[in-house]
């Protein structure tokens, strides 16, 4: 009588003996940081530790996109995931045996893993889900501004477009101020026009591109365009100082060396961010920007308040030249 309750127990080992183990990870989610996605499969209880006695499966919603048949050493690739591969395959002895591919090719949904060794076999499942949240990899429930799916906060977005455009306006105003009051050489003149028409084209391109959702080359590109060709108003401020005053005096090259500070810190903080997703030195760039807003608008008010006084009090240089010319015009007499 206990032969047969033997042979059960003894059938029901040997059936559990067959099947793959794995440390099961039910969810994986891909946010707008991520360039690649590895989808985890991890067998705990393989027994020959050879590649070459192994099959790995891959498959999306019932259709196998990947497989490696470790015997040929032949690896089997969808068209639609061109990207799919093993993601160590020196550790699928090891039983990892996790499928990485790039996030592009990593739509949403339900995968299996299947994974056969010799006469033993199982399979796992894993959900890929995608999120939205700017602040990804960090711990905690995300804030509502989180969830605009940008390179950057809304918040930063705006300081740092706010910022760019308030430069430009406070340069505008200045190149006005200075048109107005002074006499300027045409081709200085028209210099100056397009150095400043080059540099808001630059900032309006910019703000387009790097407004976009998501972490991309174009929003790379579209921050670089807001930070980069800022240097233009190192020279075009130089220029303008150069029009009212014969001989700079020494505030103005501090105030351009408090922009070329700014500009150096806005670069600095463009090269941490370009890099990095989130952009954990985002405060870098909208300091930068800050500091070359300040100058500009010091530079401002200091041509505007200058200006107002030499309307009485000729500058340094005309104040020698129109006696000298004076003097001329009775010698010629």
């Amino acid at each position: 009588m206990w032969l047969l309750p033997a042979l059960v127990l003894l059938s029901a080992v040997g059936a559990g003996s067959a099947q793959l183990a794995f440390s099961v990870t039910d969810v994986v989610e891909r946010s707008d940081c991520n360039k690649t996605v590895i989808l985890p499969c991890y067998v705990t209880n393989l027994k020959e530790n050879n590649a070459n006695v192994m099959f790995v499966t891959w498959k999306k919603q019932g259709k196998t996109i990947f497989s490696f048949d470790g015997a040929r050493a032949e690896f089997f690739r969808d068209p639609t995931v061109p990207s799919a591969n093993l993601r160590s395959q020196t550790d699928l002895p090891k039983g990892d045996a996790s499928l990485e591919l790039n996030s592009a090719d990593a739509e949403v949904g339900n995968y299996s893993c299947e994974v056969t060794e010799s006469n033993r076999e199982g399979e796992t499942r894993v959900e890929l889900r995608s999120h939205s949240v700017v602040s990804c990899g960090e711990e905690g429930t995300p804030t509502p501004e989180e969830k605009c799916g940008s390179w950057f906060l809304l918040v930063e977005r705006a300081i740092i477009i706010a910022l760019l455009f308030l430069v430009i306006i406070l340069c505008s105003a200045q190149l006005s101020v200075v048109a107005l009051k002074y006499d300027m050489v045409l081709q200085k003149k028209m210099g100056i026009i397009v150095a400043g028409i080059i540099f808001t084209v630059a900032a309006v391109v910019g703000t387009v591109l790097f407004v976009q959702d998501g972490y991309t080359a174009q929003n790379q590109a579209g921050l670089g365009l807001i930070v980069v060709p800022a240097l233009i108003l190192v020279p075009l401020q130089y220029f303008m100082f150069g029009i009212v005053f014969d001989s700079l005096p020494q505030t103005t090259f501090a105030l351009i060396g408090l922009q070329i500070l700014g500009y150096i810190i806005a670069v600095v903080g463009f090269a941490l961010c370009v890099s990095a997703c989130p952009p954990l030195h985002g405060s870098v760039v909208i300091a930068g920007l800050a500091i070359m807003a300040i100058a500009t608008l010091l530079s401002l008010a200091y041509v505007f308040i200058m200006g107002s006084r030499m309307k009485d009090h000729p500058r340094p240089g005309k104040a020698v030249e129109e006696p000298l010319n004076d003097a001329k015009g009775v010698m010629l007499e």
